[in-house]
């Protein structure tokens, strides 16, 4: 495509909107400056205990020494600096621009979050990016947006040509402009850089003379000091003695499961070293234990594959996965899988397809660790009924879905210290669907994990279920349709039941805008779409950081507005540091209590309860403010206490700060 031509599709769907600044960056003969190390583009001491602990550590592109253009920021969607961390990232477009970090610490590795133009007809290109340390070449990277850019209305499409699915209400007015709803613009990609560089280094990205695209996003970069690669433990087999091809040019699945069948009749580990191995299909397991050489070393890549015929589960296709037995036929138990990654290929979301990272039902006291998982429809998507496994210190970017699923029955399940990226459905979700054998998911949690820029959806959903809890997690940058945290009686949950808890999260910059009801969400925000929420929900503890609309929301949908209401709901001990409008928005009834709940940088300093959507000035959600332990200026206003404002004027607060 030239260049004229990609900037005229861009232009055409709005990716890069009014919003867009133009600068000139820092100065290339300035001196290196002090790197500005972030998490969720914050200070990390804005975010202290809450979230991953991860062994990178995160700089912003915008922060950096730069001759390209500064884009954002935005939070509308659709554009590339909504889809960016922290809502900005920096452009390049001519040879010879460039970003570039200041190491902080030693490192060897880097992990870099860009965007590149689609392909005219869709499916994505590739294109050269030079990497330089201390000026001096020394790697070209190969760029995709092959496993970006989709378009259209769920479940998407590849197509830039696609039509809006016929018969789905949209804001839109027809004939709508194309490519329509362009989204999921980045990717992410590793690089060894073989050796290791010190604190103040300076690590530069750079156009090359020829390239394939007419420009380049840089978002973030990522820097680590990655392990030597383990060793081979005791008592383990390692799957180069069954014939596993490490260079990935031979299928080393059947002797993959060679050395699970042998392994687990001698009672001892399959080890996977360092290499690439070839896998196009799901890998069974239970009861084996299964350890690679570190995430960065072993890796497990493959391609989705169609079948044959359709699978009973309605699947089309397979691609590279290690599954439990589904339980239907028992389940898995005792399965231990560490330290490799999982490298696959999905492009498109079919949702009948089983082509996940990790799949199946997998119990028993499991466990799921040190994982990178890439490029699957789903991270780990597991579907009960199941009990007993802990899924920790794992990575999850890229998916076209979501993240981490728990589905139907799920329970005792502890998700724990995970980095979730770039999911293109809610980051970590628990699903207790309705069913006929009353399965219900119950006793689980999600704790210390960092969920970043999902798509679409969430960052955490919980539909339905009982005595879950969502504990001191960081949460940031919801693009749509979703927010923050989230708890929701749809999608033919199970009611909620016992207590639901959300305590000491942080949310940063949540709350966008739904751009079907065209009004802004919360940045926790509970649903009462198909039945009463009833069921104690607490959220304590917690802070609610740069919020585009409110920080807590409590919604009914309009056909039922009259049926279902949200009781039993305690607020205690939150901060909240800018709303762009409330910092409580009801639009439903029932009631809500509220306890030393501290606001500032609040845009309608007021309790905005429309209730039922009555707007006839009576509050129908009881606000409980209990004592006067309420501070700021959030429960009144020049106007009173409550009002109804189908859409109040937005004020975009300023950036967080320390309390």
């Amino acid at each position: 495509m030239s260049r004229s031509r990609q900037i005229a599709v861009l232009a055409s769907t709005a990716v890069f909107a009014t919003t867009v600044l133009a600068s000139a960056g820092t100065s290339a003969s300035a001196a290196p400056p002090i790197p500005v190390i972030t998490r969720a583009g914050l200070d990390p001491a804005l975010v202290q205990g809450r979230g991953a602990n991860v062994a990178f550590v995160e700089q912003e592109a915008e922060n950096a020494v730069t001759t390209g253009e500064r884009i954002g920021p935005s939070r509308e969607a659709y554009t590339l600096p909504a889809e960016a961390s922290g809502r900005t990232a920096v452009r390049l477009t001519t040879k010879g621009q460039y970003v570039e970090f200041t190491l902080s610490r030693p490192a060897n590795a880097l992990t870099l979050r860009y965007s590149i133009p689609d392909a005219v007809g869709g499916g994505g290109i590739t294109a050269p990016l030079d990497v330089l340390v201390n000026g001096r070449h020394r790697h070209t990277m190969t760029l995709t947006s092959q496993y970006a850019w989709l378009y259209g209305m769920y479940p998407f499409s590849n197509d830039p040509n696609v039509d809006p699915k016929p018969g789905w209400w949209k804001p839109e007015p027809d004939p709508v402009a194309k490519p329509f709803r362009p989204n999921h613009f980045y990717d992410e990609q590793r690089l060894l850089l073989g050796k290791t560089y010190q604190a103040g280094d300076r690590i530069r990205f750079r156009v090359p003379g020829k390239t394939s695209a007419d420009w380049y996003v840089l978002d973030l970069a990522d820097f680590e000091l990655v392990q030597a690669p383990a060793k081979q433990p005791r008592n383990s087999l390692s799957v180069l003695a069954f014939g596993a091809d490490p260079t990935g040019r031979r299928d080393a699945a059947p002797a993959i499961e060679r050395t699970i069948a042998v392994a687990k009749a001698l009672r001892m580990k399959v080890f996977i070293p360092v290499g690439t191995f070839q896998v196009n299909r799901h890998i069974v397991v239970d009861k084996v234990t299964i350890q690679g050489a570190g995430n960065w070393w072993t890796v497990i890549k493959g391609k989705v594959v169609p079948l044959a015929e359709p699978a009973p589960d309605k699947s089309i296709h397979t691609a590279p996965g290690f599954y439990g037995k589904y339980a239907e036929a028992g389940g898995s138990t005792n399965v231990h899988l560490a330290d490799f990654a999982i490298e696959s290929d999905v492009r498109e979301r079919i949702d009948t397809d089983q082509v996940n990272g990790i799949g199946g039902a997998i119990g028993g006291g499991s466990t799921i660790e040190g994982l990178y998982i890439r490029h699957t429809k789903v991270g780990i998507w597991l579907d009960g009924p199941m009990s007993g496994l802990t899924i920790r210190d794992n990575i999850i970017v890229d998916s076209i879905a979501d993240g981490l699923n728990l589905h139907l029955g799920v329970s005792h399940v502890r998700a724990t210290n995970n980095f979730i990226r770039n999911s293109g459905d809610d980051g970590l979700a628990m699903w207790s669907e309705a069913n006929d054998r009353g399965l219900v998911n119950h006793n689980n949690v999600y704790d210390h994990n960092t969920v970043q820029t999902p798509v679409l959806a969430n960052n955490i959903a919980i539909y339905g279920g009982r005595d879950n809890a969502v504990t001191d997690n960081l949460v940031a940058d919801p693009i749509r349709e979703g927010s923050t945290l989230h708890a929701g009686s749809r999608f033919t949950s199970t009611p909620f039941e016992g207590k639901l808890v959300f305590a000491r999260n942080t949310t940063v910059r949540g709350a966008p805008r739904d751009l079907n009801w065209n009004i802004g969400l919360g940045a926790i925000w509970l649903y009462a779409l198909q039945s009463d929420m009833d069921a104690r929900i607490e959220i304590t503890d917690s802070a609610f950081l740069d919020s585009t609309y409110n920080a807590f929301m409590f919604v009914v949908d309009w056909p039922v507005k009259d049926q279902y209401e949200v009781t039993n709901v305690v607020v205690r001990n939150a901060k909240v540091d800018g709303t762009g409008t409330s910092v409580v928005n009801a639009r439903v009834g029932g009631w809500a209590s509220f306890e030393n709940v501290d606001a500032r940088n609040v845009g309608a300093p007021f309790v905005n309860n429309c209730g039922t959507f009555q707007f006839d000035g009576t509050p129908e959600f009881d606000v409980r403010l209990v004592g006067d332990s309420n501070d700021g200026n959030w429960t009144t206003g020049a106007t009173g206490p409550m009002l109804c404002e189908d859409r109040p004027v937005v004020v975009p607060p300023p950036p967080p700060t320390t309390w």
